[in-house]
């Protein structure tokens, strides 16, 4: 199988003994190594809201037999592009009575997080950046984190809609965060890691190996992660905390230029995240549907992901939104209690397949 040349981890180290042979010390061939290793991270999180923006407006117009954005670029590939200049260069419009250094941090806080988020994420064979031991509970952790500046973000704000967006979100965010983590238990009693690079090698041998394949607990674990998902990233039909129709956008309503860009990006970055955690968790991360093949695994791996993302936009254009009492009905009376079926399930499979 075709593959990159070394490992990103091994590339990284390579770049640091020869930073020192060129004559930097170890701590600044070190600290510059990380520079690099930052940087080629925050650049490809950058990139992904603008491909997964141009990708969504083609889809839903080909759902709605439109023909989406044509004018910017070729067949319309620079509109996203043209939209973040548009509006880094609008102007940043606090209201007054707004708590103005809150105003800027909450934006901070919210976005900060997926940065690293995808730091544990294998990419492919050995591309994970940093192969953390407790990748899973790292990515959920810092995931987290990003709930704080959305509710930071509408108290704010000085705006009642906005306030009521931000507690919408707390609530919704932090309510199908505990399914979403319940989900995930099955996959790690499983492989008996939480290293992501290493629950996708136990993947590997093709597709009746993945922990979708296995019998109604993988089905099961991966169904509940998916709608936990869309709920955690504020998808259509679990859009509660923006609500345009009834919030006039909800936390972000006050917010415009780049800070307004930055909530966006978020979102996207985070639904290709949750497609990522999804393709590794369960459906054998960069190994093909078959053992061997020339196709290499970040491709197989991109592939997978894409398709999980074409559910999150399918989901948008297809489903109407749910009122806020059913919707944490849901999660709390039905996602809960049949995550935590699943895991007792999971118990008793493998005490009768006698896996370790």
């Amino acid at each position: 199988m075709f593959e990159l040349a070394i490992p990103l981890r091994a590339f990284f180290d390579s770049l640091r003994t020869q930073l020192v042979g060129l004559g930097f010390t170890p701590l600044e061939a070190w600290a510059s190594s990380k520079l690099i290793q930052t940087s080629v991270t925050v650049a490809c999180v950058l990139s992904v809201p603008l491909i997964l923006v141009y990708g969504e407006r083609k889809i839903s117009a080909f759902m709605q037999a439109r023909i989406g954005p044509m004018e910017t670029g070729p067949w319309g590939i620079l509109q996203t592009l043209a939209d973040g200049l548009k509006l880094f260069f609008k102007e940043d419009v606090i209201p007054n009575g707004a708590d103005r250094l809150m105003h800027t941090l909450s934006v901070i806080i919210a976005v900060a997080p997926v940065f690293v988020c995808f730091a544990p994420i294998p990419f492919g064979k050995d591309l994970a950046v940093v192969p953390l031991d407790t990748g899973i509970l790292f990515v959920f952790a810092a995931s987290g984190l990003s709930t704080i500046g959305i509710v930071c973000a509408g108290w704010a704000s000085a705006n009642k809609f906005s306030i009521l967006g931000g507690i919408r979100a707390a609530a919704q965010m932090v309510s199908y965060e505990i399914p979403r983590v319940l989900s995930v238990v099955p996959v790690i009693m499983l492989a008996s890691t939480l290293n992501l690079s290493t629950i996708a090698d136990a993947q590997a041998g093709g597709i009746l190996h993945w922990f979708i394949a296995v019998p109604i607990i993988g089905q099961l674990a991966f169904i509940i992660f998916l709608i936990s998902s869309v709920a955690e990233t504020n998808r259509l039909p679990f859009d509660l905390p923006e609500a345009e129709s009834e919030l006039v956008s909800g936390f972000h309503t006050e917010f415009s230029g780049m800070k307004f860009a930055l909530f966006f990006l978020a979102e996207y970055a985070y639904v290709f995240l949750s497609a990522a955690l999804a393709t590794t968790l369960f459906l054998g991360g960069g190994h093909g549907w078959s053992a061997g093949g020339w196709i290499p695994s970040w491709f197989w791996f991109l592939f997978k992901s894409c398709g999980i993302v074409l559910l999150f936009f399918w989901f948008r254009w297809t489903y109407p939104r749910l009122r806020v009492d059913r919707l944490m009905s849901f999660c709390w009376e039905f996602l809960l209690p049949l995550s935590l079926i699943n895991i007792v399930l999971t118990a008793v499979w493998i005490v009768f397949k006698g896996m370790p």
